[in-house]
């Protein structure tokens, strides 16, 4: 059997699996999971894996007798069981690289084609209509725009600097100092959740998932927004109680969302989101490009490589 073995856990399209293994080490062995094989059957050889979206409970982490390490993709970790991989001896660690930069610009598409009505825009044409005029009275620029954003971290700071160049002012609300610091030292101002809710014409969302955070956006929440307002969610799902805000872009109690994440993913066919003419959605994509995917691996294998020289891995989370 062969050792430092990897399990990449996401059974992918063949041309993502070629560039992934472009990025594998010498003195490793990948194993990228089928679409028939379960995670317990892929888990039970593996010394390290390699997780993004897979749900990790006790029960498949049990399987995994000589696991080092799970490496997630990303920084998203709340499906895996981080409390029964520690009673294993197994670190879990996330990955920073190869995020800001393609959610950044990924929270400027969405932006811009909402309120440029790029969906709608783009689908009549193709019907063979021209609404050079009709279109009008419901699209807006960003410059001038009030953006409020939710949480100030690395990408919040990324999104600030985009928005800024289209002339857009920025508002957020962090609790780390450090973090108000680093916004206040490129003309961030920061306000309450409340204030930020109120005043802002887009909101963006920014922060973890956390019992704390769940449903952040909801119908009370909602009702703070202005009527005028969009909201951005390429954070996670699950922020978002999307009953309550199919109810509001029904009612025009704010005028329309971008979303890359939902609560249950894929979304489901008759899920009512997709028949909302004043929202765009995209299937998680935000961080989806090959660029993102080269340097997110170049990075877990590198920390992969920490471990099996017995260093601990960097940006370990614990329960």
């Amino acid at each position: 059997m062969p050792t430092n073995r990897i399990v990449y856990l996401e059974p992918v399209p063949d041309d993502v699996e070629s560039i992934i293994r472009t990025r594998l080490p010498s003195g490793f062995d990948l194993h990228v999971r089928g679409t028939e094989e379960t995670v317990e059957s892929a888990i039970a050889d593996a010394d390290f894996v390699v997780v993004a979206t897979t749900p990790l409970p006790s029960h498949s982490i049990g399987a995994g007798t000589r696991l080092r390490l799970i490496q997630h993709q990303g920084v998203g970790y709340e499906k895996t069981d981080v409390a029964a991989a520690a009673r294993q001896g197994i670190p879990v660690a996330v990955c920073p690289a190869g995020t800001t930069i393609g959610v950044a610009e990924h929270v400027l598409l969405l932006i811009l084609a909402v309120l440029k009505r790029l969906p709608l825009a783009d689908a009549s044409l193709r019907r063979g209509e021209w609404l050079q005029w009709e279109l009008r009275p419901s699209s807006f620029e960003l410059a001038g725009k009030r953006l409020g954003l939710v949480g100030f971290g690395r990408i919040g700071e990324a999104v600030a600097r985009r928005a800024q160049a289209f002339e857009a002012e920025v508002l957020a609300c962090e609790k780390d100092a450090t973090r108000q610091l680093a916004g206040e030292s490129i003309g961030v101002e920061f306000s309450s959740f409340e204030d930020l809710l109120a005043a802002c014409d887009i909101v963006s969302l920014h922060v973890p998932l956390t019992a704390d955070t769940r449903h952040m956006i909801n119908a009370e929440t909602l009702r703070r927004m202005r009527p005028t307002a969009f909201l951005i969610n390429t954070a996670r799902g699950p922020l978002v109680d999307e009953p309550a805000l199919v109810a509001a872009l029904e009612s025009a109690a704010i005028a329309g969302a971008g979303l890359d994440v939902f609560e249950h993913e894929p979304l489901p066919a008759d899920h009512p989101l997709l028949r909302l003419p004043n929202v765009v959605l995209t299937p998680h994509i935000s961080a989806g490009t090959k660029d993102a995917l080269i340097a997110k691996m170049d990075a877990c294998f590198a920390n992969i490589g920490r471990v099996a020289r017995g260093d601990p891995p960097l940006y370990p989370v614990t329960a």
